[in-house]
């Protein structure tokens, strides 16, 4: 479903022309790959739609010019971002969880690599041609990420040795090169941990699938002894949690802008629905029961959207207050998109949940949000810190 052009100049609003251009675009990509045979989804990684991604332009606006990507500036546009995970998600959650995935892995790497890591490695994940992953998640160290137990111990020659586990990673089992975080100096929290790139087919690395509600390319990993060289050292030793706040700051606000994407698709799917459904003689959207919540519905989506990008905004003009301000965007876009898409599905009735229909996969999508690049009680956690500072 592509939304009419009054509906996308009202999404496009306070955008500037080129953000708006590139929002249609996007919308249009989500819109052409949603009606695609391929979105019967497997939980497997889709690399025919990454490298999609790339040749439409899309997946390397991710990446500054420097490192081989498009994007105008030396850094990642977080508006950019935004913009490209609301408007395809309002047509392939596939499309924009494959995009969303190959920038967390890849913008580490870009940030803090060193030469040797970034030439190698960021490139073809901008091209679409090497597939990266973001692995910070533990078994016993979720949303305290200061909590990594990973170990990584030192030899004579300088290089590393990788042993322990991780979980719930994006693109795992099957990606090229991770992102890992593993713990140098025990006993000291985040201090103590450090960022490494590690190529996927690393002598002494395996993993396995998970099977998700959703069917999201998710798997374990695990680590028997895995070398790692000291020139794929991210950032300093014992810093590695600097680089990966830094790395979700930047996606944090976006993935309310994935939510507010989920939850526009469902507003369109229940206004079309309520239109065209009829009981008792009339459509039910004259119901007012029905027409409340459908105005409660749209007021939570914009409400969200606008959230997001004032987070964006301010993550691009590095303006203070950017943690407390992403954090409400992730609580509050998530947790709207919830409730639209459950109302969706109740303003269709039964049929929003047959298997296949829109909002049955909407409905299964749209819980994870809540819970990865920190849980809504993380969010608020952090919301009330920035309080008082």
């Amino acid at each position: 479903m592509t939304a009419a052009p009054a509906a996308l100049a009202a999404m496009t609003f306070g955008l500037s022309d080129d953000h708006a251009a590139l929002y249609r675009d996007a919308v249009a990509f989500g819109a052409e790959h949603g009606t695609k045979s391929s979105a019967a989804l497997s939980g497997r990684i889709d690399r025919p739609l990454v490298a999609e991604l790339a040749e439409r332009g899309l997946l390397p606006l991710l990446f500054p010019r420097r490192v081989g990507g498009t994007a105008p500036e030396d850094s990642v546009s977080a508006m950019t971002l935004c913009v490209l995970r609301e408007a395809i998600a309002q047509g392939s959650t596939q499309a924009e969880t494959a995009l969303a995935m190959q920038g967390l892995g890849g913008y580490a790497i870009a940030q803090a690599g060193t030469e040797e890591a970034v030439r190698r490695w960021v490139p073809p994940i901008a091209r679409g041609q090497a597939i990266a992953a973001f692995a910070l998640t533990e078994p016993e160290a979720g949303s305290d990420a200061g909590a990594v137990q990973l170990r990584a111990e030192r030899s004579a020659d300088g290089a590393y040795r990788l042993t322990g586990a991780k979980t719930w990673i994006s693109n795992a089992p099957d990606a090229d090169v991770y992102v890992v975080f593993a713990r140098t100096t025990p006993e000291v929290g985040a201090k103590g941990v450090t960022a490494f790139v590690v190529a996927g087919d690393a002598r002494g690395l395996t993993g396995e699938p998970i099977d998700l509600l959703d069917d999201h390319a998710i798997g374990r990993l695990q680590f028997d002894g895995v070398a790692v060289a000291a020139a794929e050292v991210l950032g300093e030793v014992d810093h590695g949690f600097g680089v990966a706040m830094r790395t979700l700051d930047l996606f944090r606000p976006s993935v309310g802008a994935f939510a507010v994407g989920m939850a526009q698709a469902a507003l369109d799917a229940a206004l079309d629905h309520a239109r065209s459904r009829r009981a008792f003689g009339k459509p039910i959207r004259e119901f007012q029961a029905m027409s409340h919540l459908l105005a409660e519905m749209a007021t939570r989506t914009e409400a969200a959207r606008l959230m997001v990008r004032a987070a964006a905004r301010a993550y691009d003009e590095d303006a203070p207050g950017i943690t407390g301000r992403s954090a409400m965007a992730k609580v509050f876009a998530t947790e709207a998109a919830q409730f639209v898409v459950d109302g969706a599905v109740q303003v269709h009735g039964a049929a929003g949940l047959e298997r296949g229909h829109l909002l049955e996969r909407l409905y299964r999508t749209v819980r994870a949000p809540r819970i990865y690049e920190g849980t809504s009680e993380i969010q608020r956690e952090v919301i009330a810190r920035e309080l008082y500072r």
